[in-house]
């Protein structure tokens, strides 16, 4: 059961979340420039590949949706987040970086690090570079497990401490907790202490793609509570500061293991571009729920006048939904969350409730 004071912190968050809603403003803008990807790692969702058949969106395509931002929003409010596939993937990841940045649009990116040698690093902050979110899956053995390649536990450890160094930029470490490194949330903790980290996001497997068909990705009962348990004491350690991912309403965990209480942006405040020229909210959201494409559409007519699906979720009351009396709080979950038809494939509200 949740307490009445935790119901008068979910009540006023609700509130918030309706305002901003019905402004839906624009802050977040991801680019999936490609399909591309140096790694084959276990849980990927997207099934990316070293060949794409899907080719690279030229930069070009993109920076005339930032001109279609740029005409209706101040650009210095809107961060771009460069993904992929791996964006490191693009021999021209600099020079793109360079033109997001005299638009005016701050620009940060997402990486496996395995390409990121000192020298694109350095070329990428010449560039504009504000921020990178880097992954690291476990300790050595661990994370090469579950990368696929015996280097890339060495090259996220060169990267973490190239970022820790860098005056000024904005970054964190993210783990996808599975089987394997659930036993090493501590000794990753020490090991990013160790480095200086200051920020650590710690994600739990959800099922698709490849991790949907391999039973190490899932967490047992008891480790699935468990990860909230650990993030709330490395919370109270304040040696680092560690926060669940923001998909997933957690009940009694709300305002213990985030820094604000769930609130499923997609759509809302956060839009994507994807590598086929798809009008998305974040990449990890299944075709289903695409609102165009740049290629016949201007961005921001779309961003205003679509995304129903996103902003008035009554569609999500249905099967474990139906007669939650949650649903008020978290509105059927994470979009990433539902299958073509609607139906939600996890919810973590529930699970943590039954274990």
């Amino acid at each position: 059961m949740i307490n009445l004071k935790k119901r008068v912190a979910l009540e006023a968050a609700r509130i918030i979340r309706h305002n901003v809603t019905a402004e839906h403003p624009l802050r977040h803008l991801f680019w999936e420039c490609t399909l591309r990807c140096n790694l084959h790692c276990r849980h990927c969702g997207s099934d990316c590949r070293q060949a794409s058949a899907t080719p690279d969106m030229p930069a070009a395509d993109f920076l005339r949706v930032l001109d279609e931002v740029a005409a209706r929003t101040n650009p210095n409010n809107v961060f771009v987040i460069i993904t992929g596939g791996e964006p490191l993937m693009r021999p021209d990841l600099a020079e793109c970086g360079r033109a997001i940045h005299d638009k005016g649009f701050p620009w940060g990116m997402v990486t496996n690090a395995l390409a990121l040698t000192p020298e694109r690093y350095r070329q990428l902050l010449a560039a504009g570079l504000g921020s990178v979110t880097v992954s690291l899956d476990g300790l050595e053995e661990s994370h090469n497990w579950m990368r696929g390649n015996e280097h890339s536990f060495g090259r996220v450890a060169q990267a973490i401490e190239m970022m820790t160094a860098t005056p000024g930029l904005t970054y964190d470490v993210l783990t996808c907790v599975n089987q394997r490194n659930y036993r090493e949330l501590p000794a990753i903790r020490s090991f990013l202490v160790g480095k200086g980290v200051g920020r650590w996001r710690v994600v739990t497997v959800f099922p698709v793609g490849r991790a949907a068909k391999d039973p190490e990705m899932r967490l047992e009962d008891t480790q699935f509570r468990g990860v909230f348990e650990f993030i709330k004491e490395t919370r109270q350690q304040a040696q680092i500061h560690a926060s669940y991912g923001c998909e997933g309403f957690l009940g009694n965990y709300e305002g213990q293991v985030r820094d604000h209480f769930y609130f499923c942006h997609a759509g809302i405040t956060v839009g994507s571009v994807l590598c086929d020229g798809s009008i998305s909210a974040c990449a990890s959201i299944r075709p289903d729920y695409h609102q165009g494409n740049i290629y016949r559409d201007n961005f921001m007519d779309v961003w205003e006048r679509r995304f129903q699906v996103y902003r008035n979720r009554a569609w999500a009351r249905q099967g474990e939904c139906a007669e939650c009396s949650m649903f008020r709080y978290c509105e059927g979950g994470g979009m990433h969350l539902h299958d073509e038809t609607g139906r939600l494939l996890f919810c973590h509200y529930h699970r943590l409730t039954e274990t």
